[in-house]
């Protein structure tokens, strides 16, 4: 019998962009401020589309929706990248990496999904105005 290499995958280990204190906070404070725009910029989309009555349209309704699904996909690996750059555990599990690629292709595959409902709907209109 063949000696055989009994190593189980655990965790993995996710190596920062620098190591250095000032570039550290300086990568922090960027991730940090361009996720809270995007947060916040689809948020205010969600919020204009709900309130505004001319708006309730079906090409709204998908741009309402494609803005949740932009919060849902940054939300998926922006936190986890914060996470690691502001502590000193840069370990992820097995069990979280997968975890969060399966949200990550679940919310790239319903982008993909809501922007070809989007075009057919573009396409209906200009085709075959009522």
């Amino acid at each position: 019998m063949e000696p055989e290499n009994d190593t189980h995958l655990s965790e993995f280990l996710l190596l920062g962009f620098s190591e250095q204190a000032e570039i550290k906070t300086l990568i922090f404070r960027l991730f940090l401020s361009v996720y809270l725009v995007t947060v916040l910029g689809n948020l205010l989309i969600i919020l204009v589309t709900i309130s505004d009555s001319h708006l309730h349209m079906p090409m709204y309704f998908f741009l309402a929706n494609l803005s949740f699904m932009d919060i849902c996909f940054t939300s998926t690996i922006i936190p986890m990248i914060l996470m690691n750059i502001q502590t000193q555990n840069k370990a992820n599990t097995y069990a979280g990496c997968i975890t969060q690629m399966y949200f990550l292709l679940l919310f790239s595959g319903l982008d993909s999904f809501l922007l070809t409902v989007m075009s057919y709907d573009r396409y209906v209109a200009i085709c075959h105005p009522p």
